[in-house]
């Protein structure tokens, strides 16, 4: 392609030319700069690079072609001025709320979190001075009181849906206490994608994503990236990221960059199959409870609806019989691999209270509603009537 992004543009055009130009040699896919050094014109060149007054490449670490290009892209499908590429989702959700808090401040999210993200607020940034009061985010009441008895409270940080119970917080709600109170608001958008939800049309500040899952989709990256306005994403870049490394590979951004060209296309399969399953499972005898925010009955789906186009691949559900019964269930799969990570074209099933959400204590899993009878499961691309087969076989087990 040859030039710049139009706004007219559609969401699954901008996924496929959204980086916002060809390579300079003419190539159609962007290829992989894959060097560490970036050499200088002559010396002056290279001393106007690092005073910031001529554009160009010193080292990979600090910034690279084929990263700049999925950065774009990024930004361009979020509405966000600018992005940063990181090693990992988690990379990405301690450079976000870094930027923003020092020691001695603290900052408020939601209680249910993926598990790594929970063990770095609980165990990791206090380490730093810097505390997490996690609270029910979908109480807005909750989230205000722990706001007003904050120290230095400077953000708030929230999924949704939120993993593993598929909780749906009101974004715009948030966002309007929040400001209220002038935090940065960051949400991790990595269940909905920017495929099925744009956070900053309802004011937040700061996007987060986990790559890893949707975003690449093949189950062969790790990878994060935080989308923001321009001066954000500049402060994470030059005061934490570059001297920290957490710096995105240019591997990694090309296989992101490929991923993004049928992310909208695989988004839509993911919903298909998914509304398909949570509603066979949620008539199924041996389901006590279906959280999928595309039924009904789950008690954010109306909320859902306002701020999301679709409901993403993810469902957990709650086995009849506790977790023996659940590993039964698991042994029994054929079709998807019991595997961690979510966002795949092939379906993944894991059960959240050993795995992911294993850095919660058995009571905070219990306050967040993770029940030890949850099962997760990542719905992929394949024939949904084999994957309910596939279902329907294991659960005659148990």
């Amino acid at each position: 392609m040859s030039g710049k992004v139009k706004d007219s543009w559609r969401i699954a055009t901008k996924a496929i030319h959204g980086f916002g130009g060809g390579d300079p040699t003419g190539s159609v896919s962007l290829p992989i700069y894959q060097t560490s050094t970036f050499a200088f014109k002559d010396s002056q060149h290279g001393a106007d690079l690092f005073a910031g007054t001529a554009e160009g490449y010193i080292y990979s670490r600090i910034s690279n072609p084929t990263v700049d290009a999925f950065q774009h892209e990024i930004a361009c499908l979020e509405g966000g001025e600018a992005a940063q590429g990181l090693a990992s989702g988690m990379a990405a959700s301690f450079n976000a709320v870094m930027t923003v808090c020092r020691t001695g401040d603290s900052f408020v999210s939601s209680d249910t979190l993926y598990g790594g993200t929970y063990a770095l607020f609980s165990h990791v940034l206090p380490r730093f001075g810097v505390i997490a009061h996690q609270v029910d985010g979908t109480d807005l009441n909750k989230v205000e009181d722990a706001i007003k008895k904050a120290k230095n409270c400077k953000a708030l940080f929230f999924e949704t849906p939120a993993n593993p119970t598929l909780a749906v917080l009101d974004i715009e709600e948030l966002t309007k206490l929040g400001h209220k109170y002038d935090l940065t608001i960051i949400v991790d958008n990595t269940f909905a994608t920017p495929i099925l939800q744009h956070p900053f049309d309802f004011g937040v500040d700061v996007i987060v994503h986990s790559t890893t899952k949707y975003i690449n989709g093949h189950g062969d990256v790790v990878g994060g990236c935080v989308v923001g306005d321009k001066k954000f994403i500049k402060s994470l870049h030059d005061d934490i990221l570059v001297e920290t490394g957490a710096s995105m590979t240019p591997l990694s951004a090309w296989l992101l960059l490929r991923g993004l060209k049928t992310l909208p296309i695989r988004m839509k399969q993911h919903c298909f199959n998914a509304n398909r399953i949570a509603q066979f499972l949620s008539f199924h005898p041996k389901i006590e409870k279906v959280h999928y925010p595309g039924l009904e009955s789950h008690p954010g789906h109306k909320i859902a609806q306002k701020q999301m186009s679709d409901f993403s691949g993810m469902i957990a559900f709650e086995i009849a019989g506790g977790f023996e019964e659940g590993k039964k269930l698991m042994d029994a799969i054929e079709l998807a691999a019991v595997a961690v990570s979510l966002g795949d074209c092939d379906t993944l099933i894991c059960h959240p209270a050993s795995t992911t959400q294993a850095s919660y204590t058995p009571e905070e899993r219990e306050a967040a509603g993770i029940k030890d009878n949850m099962i997760r499961l990542s719905v992929g691309i394949e024939d949904v009537a084999d994957l309910m087969d596939d279902l329907n076989q294991a659960l005659r087990k148990i």
